[in-house]
C-alpha cells in the first residue's frame, strides 16, 4: 500500500487483499475482451462495460469474443472448483484480478464475482487510461446483501432514464440489491384517485427496469407501504374510511402531517383486502422472491378507529397480527417477506411471533447509534438486515459527516451480530428537496462498509478516494469541500417548512406540527393551562425562532464560509467534465445561502436579531430577497427535471413562494 502507484488511483470498495508491483501494463490499441460463456452473461454486458470505459479513457475501440479459439488481452472467466481456497471459495461475489504483461484476468466464483472484478478494473481504467499498474487482487464481500433503498414517493418520482443511470452507478460500486420506496406513486389499477398528478411509475417501467437491473447483477426488490404511510390514499374520497382518522382527510396538505398521520385501521377487514391487493398486483412485476411490506411508523395505530380493538387485545398484538397475516399471505405465494423493524423493536414481544422466513429491516439512523437494537434482534433469533442512511433528507446539502459516522458503525454492528446484509436508505421527507445526485458520497460509504466494514478507513481518506474515483478530481478535494459546505447549513429546509406549516391554513396554530418541534411540544399543554387558550401562530413562531437564537448568530459567518466553498469548488468542478453534478452542487449551495438569509430575516422579524446587525442586507431588502428566492426556485426546477418526473415539484415551489410572500409581509 506504500507504493507510489497507489497514491495516484484508488479502488472503492477497498479490496481485502491487494499486491501492487513496480511495473505498469500498457493496454493494446486494438485489444479484445474474451468473456467466457460459462459466466451466464447472455448479452456480454460485462465485456461491453469494459469496452465502453476503454473507449472513453483511451479513444480506442476493442473487440469482444468468447470461446477458447479467440485470444483476449482481458479475460473474464468462472473459477474451477480449486481456484479459490476454503477461505474464499464459499463466498458468493468473490473474485481475483491479475494485471501483468501477459494480460488481465478476472476470475469469479460466480457471475457476481466476475461482475465485481470487472467493476474494479473499470475503476482502474477510468483513472489510469491505457497504462495500468501491475497488481494482484483477491477479494470478497463481507455482506452478501449490499442494498440501496431509494425514496420514489415523497415528492420525487425518478425518470426511468435516471433510474438506469443510478443502477449503473450502484453496479460500479458492487451493490447487488435495489429497492424503490412506494406509497402512492405507482399506477395501480383502480387507484387513480390516489396516484393522479404524481407522475406514477407504471407496470411497463417496472418490467423494463427489473430486466435492466437483473442484467447488471442487481436484484430489484418490490417495496410498497401496506400499513403505515398511507397519507395520500387516506385523503381520497374512495379510501379515506380505511384510515384511523377519516375525519381529518380534508385538512390542508402538510409535509409534516404526511410523516405522522397515515395509518390504516387494521381492525377493519377491508384494510387487509386493500393491502393484499397492492401486494398481489405488485409482486407479479418482479422476478425477486423477496417483498418488503414496510409496516413502519404506525403512529396512529390504536388511537382512532381501531382504539376499541387495541384496548381489547393490545397495540402490540394488533400490529403483530396484521403484519403476520401479510407475511403469511406472501409466504403462501413463495415469497420472502421483509418489513421495517422499528415497531417490533419497540415492542419486543412481536419479535417472538415472527415466522422464520421473515427478514427484519433494522433501521438505525443516529450517527452515534449503539448496537443495542441490533443485538436485541440477533438475540431473539430473527433474521435482520441493518439499515443506515445517506443523511440527505430535509436538506439541500448532504450531511456527509453524519452519513459516514452512521454507515460505518452500523455496518460493523451488522457483521458482529450476524446480519444478512446492509440496506443503505435514501429518504426524501418534506417533498424530497434533496437532489438524488447529492447522495452519491453516502452511497459510496455504504459500498465500502458493506464490502469491508472492518477496514479502519479515516473519513478524510475515503472522501479523497471518492473524489478521485467517482468525480475524476485529481486534487481529491471535491467531496471534502461539499462536506464543508453542508456544515454551513444553519437554517435548513426543515426549519423553513416547520415555520410555515405552524400556520394551519386558517391563521391558527397547527398543533400537530407544533408537537413535532421539541421546543414547542413541551409548551403546548402548559400554555393552554396557563392562558386558557391555544397557542397562536405568532406565539409558536416566536418561540421557535427564539429557540434558534444561538444558531442564528452563526449565519453571517456560515454564509461567508459557504461562499468560500463555492469559490474553491468551482475550478475543481470545471475540470471534472460532469456538468450535471456541477449544476446540482451550485444550485444546492446557492439555495442554502438563501435559506440562511431567510432564517436571519425571520429571526429579525421576531425580534431575535437587531435590525442594525442585519449583515449584508437591510430590512428594506427583504423584498429583494423574496425575488432572489423565486429566481432560484426556477433554476432549481430545471435541475429537478434532470433526474425526476414533475411529481410533487409544485409543492416545493409553493413552499418557496410562501416564504417569499412572508418576506414581503414582514417588510411592510
Amino acid at each position: 500500500m506504500a507504493s507510489e502507484n497507489i497514491r495516484k488511483w484508488a479502488i472503492i470498495p477497498e479490496p481485502n487483499s491487494m499486491t501492487v508491483g513496480e511495473g505498469t501494463v500498457l493496454l493494446p490499441y486494438a485489444g479484445r475482451v474474451n468473456e467466457s460463456i460459462a459466466i451466464g452473461d447472455g448479452d456480454f454486458l460485462l465485456a461491453h462495460q469494459l469496452v465502453a470505459d476503454i473507449r472513453s479513457a483511451t479513444g480506442t475501440d476493442w473487440d469482444i469474443a468468447t470461446g477458447d479459439m479467440w485470444s483476449g488481452f482481458i479475460r473474464l472467466r468462472i473459477a474451477d472448483s480449486w481456484d479459490f481456497d476454503s477461505q474464499d471459495g464459499g463466498t458468493a461475489g468473490a473474485y481475483t484480478l491479475t494485471i501483468n504483461t501477459d494480460g488481465i484476468t478476472i476470475t469469479g466464483c460466480d457471475f457476481e464475482g466476475v461482475r465485481n472484478g470487472v467493476q474494479t478494473l473499470r475503476q482502474l481504467i477510468r483513472q489510469n487510461g491505457a497504462v495500468l499498474p501491475e497488481l494482484q487482487i483477491a477479494d470478497a464481500p463481507a455482506c452478501q446483501i449490499r442494498g440501496y433503498y431509494l425514496d420514489a414517493t415523497r415528492g420525487r418520482v425518478p425518470t426511468l432514464a435516471w433510474l438506469k443511470q443510478w443502477a449503473d452507478k450502484l453496479c460500479l460500486y458492487k451493490y447487488n440489491q435495489l429497492q424503490l420506496y412506494i406509497e402512492h406513486t405507482f399506477a395501480f389499477d383502480g387507484m387513480s384517485e390516489t396516484w393522479r398528478g404524481s407522475s406514477p411509475l407504471t407496470p411497463a417501467d417496472t418490467l423494463e427496469f427489473d430486466q435492466y437491473c437483473a442484467n447488471l447483477g442487481i436484484e430489484l426488490v418490490p417495496s410498497v407501504s401496506t400499513f403505515g404511510h398511507q397519507y395520500v390514499a387516506m385523503r381520497t374520497q374512495e379510501l379515506r374510511e380505511l384510515g384511523e382518522f377519516p375525519e381529518d382527510a380534508d385538512r390542508p396538505f402538510s409535509f409534516i402531517e404526511r410523516m405522522r398521520h397515515h395509518t390504516l385501521n387494521v381492525a377493519d377487514d377491508r384494510a387487509f383486502a386493500f393491502s393484499a391487493q397492492l401486494v398481489d398486483s405488485y409482486l407479479q412485476l418482479f422476478r425477486s422472491k423477496r417483498f418488503n411490506i414496510c409496516a413502519d411508523e404506525t403512529f396512529d395505530l390504536g388511537k382512532g378507529k381501531s382504539k376499541q380493538e387495541a384496548q381489547r387485545v393490545g397495540v402490540a398484538a394488533l400490529y403483530a397480527t396484521y403484519v403476520g397475516k401479510l407475511c403469511e399471505h406472501l409466504s403462501k405465494q413463495g415469497r420472502e417477506p421483509m418489513f421495517w423493524g422499528d415497531i417490533a423493536i419497540e415492542m419486543p414481544e412481536i419479535l417472538e411471533t415472527l415466522p422464520n422466513n421473515v427478514t427484519l429491516l433494522n433501521w438505525q439512523y443516529d450517527p452515534e447509534a449503539t448496537d443495542e437494537k441490533i443485538q436485541l434482534v440477533a438475540k431473539a433469533g430473527a433474521k435482520q438486515i441493518v439499515c443506515p442512511a445517506v443523511w440527505g433528507w430535509n436538506a439541500l446539502l448532504p450531511r456527509i459527516d453524519d452519513a459516514w459516522n452512521n454507515i460505518a458503525r452500523i455496518a460493523r454492528y451488522g457483521i458482529d451480530c450476524g446480519a444478512e446484509g446492509m440496506l443503505v436508505t435514501d429518504w426524501g421527507d418534506f417533498g424530497h428537496v434533496n437532489d438524488p445526485r447529492m447522495a452519491v458520497p453516502g452511497m459510496i460509504f455504504g459500498a465500502q462498509y458493506a464490502w469491508n466494514p472492518a477496514e479502519d478507513t479515516a473519513e478524510n481518506d475515503l472522501l479523497e478516494r471518492i473524489s478521485r474515483v467517482e468525480y475524476g478530481d485529481c486534487s481529491a478535494r471535491f467531496v471534502a469541500l461539499l462536506r464543508n459546505a453542508s456544515a454551513q447549513a444553519v437554517f435548513t429546509w426543515r426549519e423553513l417548512v416547520e415555520y410555515l406549516e405552524l400556520d394551519d391554513g386558517t391563521g391558527n396554530c397547527n398543533t400537530d406540527v407544533a408537537q413535532t418541534i421539541p421546543c414547542l411540544a413541551d409548551r403546548l399543554v402548559d400554555h393552554l393551562s396557563d392562558c386558557g387558550n391555544a397557542m397562536t401562530v405568532r406565539e409558536a413562531r416566536n418561540r421557535m425562532m427564539r429557540n434558534m437564537a444561538t444558531t442564528i448568530e452563526r449565519i453571517p459567518q456560515a454564509n461567508r464560509a459557504l461562499q468560500q466553498c463555492m469559490v474553491d469548488i468551482a475550478p475543481i468542478a470545471a475540470h471534472m467534465g460532469n456538468p450535471g453534478i456541477t449544476a446540482a452542487v451550485r444550485i444546492a449551495m446557492e439555495g442554502q445561502l438563501l435559506l440562511n438569509r431567510v432564517g436571519f430575516a425571520l429571526a429579525e422579524a421576531h425580534d431575535v436579531r437587531d435590525a442594525h446587525d442585519a449583515g449584508d442586507w437591510r430590512p428594506s431588502d427583504y423584498r429583494a430577497l423574496a425575488r432572489e428566492l423565486e429566481c432560484w426556485c426556477e433554476a432549481y426546477a430545471k435541475e429537478w427535471n434532470a433526474t425526476s418526473q414533475p411529481s410533487e415539484l409544485h409543492r416545493i415551489q409553493e413552499t418557496v413562494w410562501k416564504a417569499a410572500d412572508e418576506l414581503r409581509r414582514i417588510s411592510k
